[in-house]
């Protein structure tokens, strides 16, 4: 059998931190990617960060050997008396839907929330957080196939199942297994700024907001296939966001008839050229919120928007927050403060 072990060579020889504590739950039947999300997240070395990066550990939640997905076995750092430490609680998944929370997992969460501690699920670990009545009148996300089942169980919980993640206060819940790595970037992106999402995301290899069908901080869905004739039109409406783009001027600049453009334009991107044009502006928009002190209106001009009601309309409607509030949130000054 191989085993998760959370004290590996490499964590020992990681140098100390002193940030936050967080520390992951571990049950028989661990679900194994959930867990490693986690790990991977805040538990791997980034000297890069500094010093108060976050420390991690792993509890677990039932007694003797305990076993994970995929033939593994998990040696843990300490029992549940560790959640009476932590300043995040992550629960990576749960055995399944109709299995009780045992009532020394549901009090431990319930009194290290009562700290303080923040609690976080990933996809049916959901269930958990549920169990112990902290989203009762809330919103909470599980995974879509979860959702019916959450709501039957917990009628007290507005599930959402049409967004990545969900915070309400010091509880997040996050959708299916990889929502979880949205979830995680979101709250380093709330800890410790924007850059140091990003510079996770980049190790990670994927983006730092991800599109999901939903208004939470996502970007545009990657393009479906790269279109020789559109990629440089492509380019240079990122590169001239100012410009009053019209069908006719973007046909033009593709060398095709206005239907063929249409066609092809949404063979290539998925959306429409104008559904495209206003996420390319937004993601200006925000990349000017979080790295400049620039006003409001100068981003609305410079990001193409023209107005600042245009760019208030568009920018809530795709990440769910007022252009000053996602300043005071993500911008360099919000991440200086932290």
């Amino acid at each position: 059998m191989l085993k998760i072990a959370p004290d590996s060579s490499a964590s020992r020889a990681a140098p100390a931190t002193t940030g936050p504590l967080v520390v992951a739950i571990a049950y028989d039947g661990l679900c194994t990617f959930e867990f490693a999300i986690a790990a991977e997240v805040f538990g791997l070395a980034r000297p890069e960060m500094g010093a108060s990066w976050y420390r991690f550990a792993t509890a677990a939640a039932d007694p003797g050997p305990l076993r994970a997905h995929g033939g593994l076995r998990v040696e843990v750092d300490g029992d549940l008396a560790l959640l009476g430490e932590a300043d995040l609680i992550v629960m990576p998944g749960w055995k399944g839907m109709d299995i009780p929370v045992p009532d020394r997992l549901r009090d431990a969460l319930l009194a290290a929330h009562a700290r303080g501690a923040r609690l976080a699920s990933i996809c049916s670990g959901a269930f958990v957080l549920a169990a112990t009545g902290l989203l009762d009148g809330k919103r909470a996300a599980t995974h879509w196939r979860y959702a019916d089942a959450l709501r039957r169980t917990r009628p007290h919980v507005t599930v959402d199942a049409s967004v990545l993640y969900v915070e309400e206060g010091r509880v997040l819940t996050s959708a299916g297994s990889a929502a979880g790595i949205d979830l995680m970037l979101h709250i380093v992106r709330s800890d410790f700024g924007a850059e140091a999402a990003n510079s996770v995301a980049r190790r990670l290899v994927m983006p730092a907001h991800r599109s999901g069908g939903q208004a939470q901080f996502v970007e545009r869905p990657v393009p479906k296939r790269r279109d020789s004739r559109l990629a440089p039109l492509l380019d240079r409406m990122r590169g001239e966001l100012q410009r009053r783009w019209t069908i006719r001027d973007m046909a033009r600049e593709a060398a095709l008839s206005e239907r063929s453009f249409l066609r092809r334009f949404a063979e290539a991107t998925g959306t429409s050229p104008g559904e495209w044009l206003a996420g390319a502006r937004v993601d200006e928009a925000r990349r000017l919120l979080e790295a400049t002190t620039l006003p409001v209106e100068d981003v609305a001009r410079l990001s193409g928007f023209g107005s600042t009601a245009a760019l208030r309309h568009h920018f809530s409607r795709a990440t769910a927050l007022s252009p000053r509030d996602y300043r005071e949130r993500f911008g360099h000054q919000a991440a200086g403060a932290r």
